[in-house]
């Protein structure tokens, strides 16, 4: 899986109905090598292997793939099946009607609704009538769910014009630019996705070969795979992760490199909802997570291989990705 980081609001949200459903948060969070402690962080973040991993073992530990959202369990091995029931239809249209079909024999209080609406299509959640609130992680999981299904089925990431959701704006809101699309809309009525209808008719391509491959890769290929790849910030991204930090261009030579000029590299990427700073921390961010949870480097040598100049400026830098020291947050990874 790519080095990546997720939002540790994910993961409160991920726990939060475990204890009053018979699980030991504290106990899953140790399971999956992520700190209790960094619960308490408005700004920490995860790997996105150790996230992943929490995901089975809530699963696992509630029998619940849907982590107490719903009213009705979704037993361990749902997702298994409908992924074996899906693939066997011709197109994604129909593939997502049934995928549809098969969640409302699983859940009581939310359901998935697909809307061909002219040229455009989108997967809505829907709740009972009488909800009192929006389960706000059952919102997130239905929607990622669905989209990663949706680009699996079809082999291709589906560009997303629009992502809607049926709550306030959160804290970590940047996750869904990176996630969905640079245009969210809140408070909407429904949260939803919404992509070109034309894509409802292309063909599954999926068979019962694959779905085994792509179960054995799950959540970890749920959460990470079909984000934007294709995008501007993608490329920028790339280019840097295949650079060491000292050899990262200025903005005018990467705009050059990329046959463009500095105002329309720019443009394209505020578009995405980003820009060469944010992107250049974000990726210095996840990097440093990767070296801290995952490695004995010294601090010096991550530092400079981030490209700061001295310990102290990555340590500033760090605490304000994170809220957390470096040498802080290595040790609650050491000791969950």
């Amino acid at each position: 899986m790519e080095k990546g980081s997720i939002s540790i609001h994910f993961v409160i949200n991920a726990l939060a109905h475990v204890e009053r459903l018979g699980g030991d948060p504290s106990a899953l969070l140790r399971a999956a090598d992520i700190a209790p402690s960094l619960l308490t962080r408005a700004q920490g973040r995860v790997s996105a292997d150790r996230y992943a991993h929490l995901w089975r073992l809530i699963s696992l530990a509630l029998d619940d793939e849907f982590f107490g959202q719903d009213s009705r369990r979704m037993k361990v091995g749902s997702f298994a099946m409908l992924c074996h029931s899906v693939v066997t239809c011709r197109t994604l249209e129909q593939a997502l009607q049934r995928a549809a079909r098969f969640f409302g024999l699983l859940l009581d209080d939310l359901e998935m609704r697909l809307v061909r609406d002219g040229a455009l299509a989108r997967l809505e959640v829907h709740e009972r009538a009488d909800a009192r609130a929006p389960r706000i992680f059952g919102h997130e999981t239905l929607l990622i769910l669905f989209y990663a299904l949706t680009c699996w089925l079809i082999a291709r990431r589906v560009t997303l014009s629009t992502a809607y959701f049926a709550f306030d704006e959160p804290v970590y809101s940047d996750e869904y630019r990176t996630m969905y699309s640079a245009r969210l809309v809140f408070n909407a009525a429904h949260t939803a996705i919404e992509f070109d209808a034309a894509c409802l008719d292309l063909p599954v391509v999926q068979n019962e070969v694959s779905v085994k491959d792509f179960l054995r890769a799950a959540p970890g290929n749920i959460i990470l795979k079909y984000k934007n790849t294709k995008g501007m910030v993608a490329r920028v991204r790339r280019r840097l992760k295949a650079l060491p930090t000292d050899s990262w261009p200025a903005f005018e030579t990467l705009a050059s490199e990329f046959h463009t000029t500095p105002s329309t590299l720019r443009r394209r990427l505020e578009e995405e909802g980003q820009s060469y700073q944010s992107i250049k921390d974000q990726l210095r961010r996840d990097l440093a997570i990767h070296a801290l949870c995952h490695t004995s480097k010294p601090m010096l040598e991550i530092a400079l291989s981030l490209g700061f100049a001295d310990p102290s400026a990555f340590f500033r830098a760090f605490r304000k990705w994170t809220g957390a020291r470096p040498g802080d947050y290595r040790r609650q990874a050491v000791e969950a």
